[in-house]
């Protein structure tokens, strides 16, 4: 069950009974993943931008639903616009990579006396899922900081915030997906005990 912190009303129940946990996690890989994959630096970021501008022209329908978890309105806006004030951050973090899937990164590096074995590092997105698991403060800058950072990197994620406050995250996982700007399984959101998401790593 979901409360209202400020009149102990009924909002909603929330599982995740019943969920296959490993698919969850396969559809991420295979499909969010794999999309990301494609992109470039540079692609990614100009994604996390639109995501940014779309969410800050809706900021304000989200107070409503953050001042039932018991927030302030400081606390709101540290919570929504901060979160999405993240998100521009992040993006503006594409100009520092090249317009490529993969970057190179510092200077090669001689291993060997004549020159027969050298080493550089390479940095390409992980064939993986992040699994975000988030407290019940800030539910909506939990979330956003955190797949800001694997978005940029072309990793899908899977966000569980705690089920107290999470019908907040999922007003703006709503919102998120319905805008079409994530590709396929590059988010998906979960609402309920944790501990067992972990059973599909």
């Amino acid at each position: 069950p979901q409360y209202n912190a400020i009149t102990g009303a009924l909002i909603g129940t929330c599982s995740t009974d019943g969920l296959d946990f490993g698919a969850i996690m396969d559809y991420g890989r295979n499909t969010g993943g794999k999309a990301l994959r494609q992109m470039t630096f540079y692609e990614r970021g100009l994604m996390l931008k639109k995501l940014a501008l779309h969410l800050h022209g809706m900021r304000k329908k989200y107070y409503a639903d953050s001042y039932k978890t018991g927030a302030t309105r400081t606390d709101s806006w540290i919570d929504i616009d901060g979160g999405i004030g993240t998100l521009f951050a992040y993006a503006s973090l594409r100009r520092q990579f090249p317009n490529s899937k993969v970057y190179v990164d510092g200077q090669m590096a001689n291993l060997s006396k004549e020159g027969t074995f050298i080493g550089h590092h390479i940095m390409t997105p992980r064939h993986g899922v992040a699994v975000h698991i988030n407290a019940f403060n800030f539910p909506i800058w939990g979330m956003l900081e955190k797949i800001a950072v694997n978005l940029l990197a072309g990793v899908p994620a899977v966000v569980k915030p705690s089920e107290l406050t999470s019908f907040l995250t999922e007003a703006m996982v709503r919102d998120i997906i319905a805008s079409g700007l994530l590709p396929d399984g590059a988010l998906t959101f979960l609402q309920g005990d944790g501990v067992v998401i972990l059973d599909g790593v």
